[in-house]
């Protein structure tokens, strides 16, 4: 066998490498698979491959969290390196279609929990567009549509039956109660609630809900921000109706169970400008996109749960 003919060292994919990296930065398998909309079993697969290629363990299992070993540290600015030089590379040949500015606006949670991918996915293919975005509540999101401040927005559809007639439905998803593991907040009455203000559609849902239920209640903490709502759970001085995919430890999801009536669902709706121009259109289409891809994720890991629960009976 000659110098030529002997085979090479394997290749790092750059798919794998992303959810690699996607691991590193959230601290979990869970958070990765959102971030890469990827189920968290596919996950889970493509590290298993990365340690079979390199021979090395990249990270250690801590309960539902991860830390990266000394080799996966190592391998971390590589990753970084290549996936930097990968994009800047296939960039220089595809020329930009589109140039110019857009302005997005989303409620803050929607912010840190859908923006990063769409965003990710939309850079990739347009690269010259920049984007400016601006986080606030619904109903301030629609007025700064109105007023022209923005070309695209995210809003609630519980803000109103205008904000339904403005725009189309793109992602669904359980409203529900969260509490501190092992907490007792749930357990006091009149019930303690953490809300945003007014013109929050959650917090109408839950006062509706309990309203309905008979249940004496009383709004124990206000803040227009989700991280005010999730500080005083953390210290278990009060529940709150939030999204079903933020409810992670050291959260839990209450119900029924818990004497709490359920919330329903909710609707992302995504309602643009009247003149918007070519960039707001690009990433319109890429906001849809993104919440195609992570309801279809969604509905396999569902499937995926669903076949480990028969298996495990």
């Amino acid at each position: 066998m000659t110098a030529q003919d002997k085979p090479g060292l394997p290749l790092l994919e750059n798919d794998i490498l992303r959810t690699f990296v996607a691991i590193a930065e959230t601290g979990s398998f869970a958070n990765a698979a959102k971030s890469v909309f990827r189920t968290p079993s596919a996950v889970s697969m493509q590290i298993r491959k990365l340690e079979e290629t390199l021979e090395h363990a990249v990270f250690v299992r801590e309960g539902r969290s991860v830390r990266l070993t000394s080799e996966g540290e190592a391998l971390l600015g590589y990753a970084r390196r290549i996936l930097r030089l990968s994009d800047e590379a296939v960039g220089l040949f595809r020329k930009p279609e589109i140039e110019g500015t857009v302005c997005i606006g989303t409620p803050d949670d929607f912010g840190t929990r859908f923006l990063p991918n769409i965003l990710s996915r939309f850079a990739r293919t347009h690269p010259a567009v920049d984007v400016d975005v601006t986080l606030a509540m619904s109903n301030e999101l629609i007025e700064k549509l109105d007023e022209g401040e923005l070309g695209l927005t995210l809003v609630t559809s519980a803000f109103g039956p205008e904000a339904l007639n403005r725009g189309r439905i793109v992602y669904t998803e359980p409203l529900v109660w969260a509490g501190l593991e092992c907490g007792c907040a749930y357990e006091q009455r009149p019930l303690p609630l953490a809300l945003a203000p007014q013109a929050c559609a959650w917090r109408n849902t839950a006062l509706t809900a309990l309203d309905h239920a008979g249940i004496p209640h009383r709004i124990a903490y206000s803040s227009p921000h989700c991280a005010g709502q999730l500080a005083a759970i953390y210290a278990d001085l009060a529940v709150a109706p939030l999204p079903e995919s933020l409810i992670e430890a050291p959260l839990q999801r209450l119900d029924e169970r818990h004497g709490l009536p359920p919330l329903g669902e909710y609707h992302i709706i995504m309602a643009k400008a009247q003149n918007h121009g070519p960039c707001t259109e690009a990433l319109a289409r890429h906001v849809v996109e993104s919440f195609r891809d992570l309801t279809r994720r969604g509905h396999a890991q569902a499937e995926v749960e669903s076949i480990s629960e028969v298996a495990a009976e």
